[in-house]
């Protein structure tokens, strides 16, 4: 790190996950596996940029009693406090340690609000004696939804099918990102359930169609740092 810091590296994508359920047909930790395989693409593509570990840990809902995904076996929930501290402490260290862009990339849309705070509240903690900057890349999570959504949808999908948890559209991603943490037989069989946390109908899914998204996510990406880091104060 000190001497990619020292040849020009000044970017660091900081990507947030998830633990939750999506239903049998999916494995834990799709958030974690897809938010740091597009990283590293974006990463690529803009380069002098290094990637973080990924932040698996993040707000799913109260734990006892409990609410949204920890309705579900296999999640995994933090307090949004300890969330946020965990964010601002991550970019605290890649500033000390030289880098000063920090963006963070969230692949779950429940704590987008919190990426925006942290990156607004160490904006201000660093005004007037520090170079460092904090970004909240909604960009990246934007670009999986109505865009991707529009371009299943001219392709004959239908709203029910592309879903808004663990159906076409998310699985589509997951099989275009890993395969392997999609069980395809169960994919393709299994009745999709509300009741198994999943919100669509992933049967129709697959990895080309997955490939879309991906294009789509990276591409708005690197578009929208690329304009920051141009336009930065």
């Amino acid at each position: 790190m000190r001497d990619q810091v020292a040849a020009g590296t000044t970017t660091a994508l900081v990507p947030v996950g998830g633990t939750e359920q999506s239903g049998p047909h999916m494995a834990l930790g799709k958030h974690n596996v897809r938010v740091k395989a597009l990283a590293a693409r974006i990463a690529e593509r803009l380069g002098r940029t290094v990637v973080a570990p990924v932040i698996a840990y993040v707000p799913e809902g109260a734990i006892d009693p409990p609410t949204q995904h920890m309705k579900f076996p296999g999640t995994i929930s933090i307090p949004v406090p300890v969330f946020e501290a965990t964010l601002a402490a991550a970019a605290r260290s890649l500033c000390h340690g030289g880098l000063r862009d920090v963006f963070f990339l969230g692949d779950h849309g429940g704590y987008q609000a919190s990426l925006g705070h942290v990156a607004a509240a160490l904006d201000r903690e660093w005004a007037g004696h520090s170079n460092c900057r904090a970004y909240a890349l909604g960009a990246y999570y934007e670009a999986a939804q109505a865009p991707f959504e529009k371009a299943l949808a001219a392709r004959g999908y239908t709203k029910a099918e592309i879903g808004t948890h663990a159906g076409l559209a998310d699985t589509s991603l997951m099989l275009a990102v890993d395969p392997a943490l999609v069980r395809e037989q169960t994919m393709r069989e299994h009745v999709p359930s509300a009741a198994e946390g999943v919100y669509g109908d992933p049967r129709r899914s697959s990895a080309a169609l997955g490939r879309i998204g991906i294009d789509h996510v990276v591409d708005a990406s690197v578009a929208a740092i690329q304009e920051r880091l141009r336009t930065r104060r």
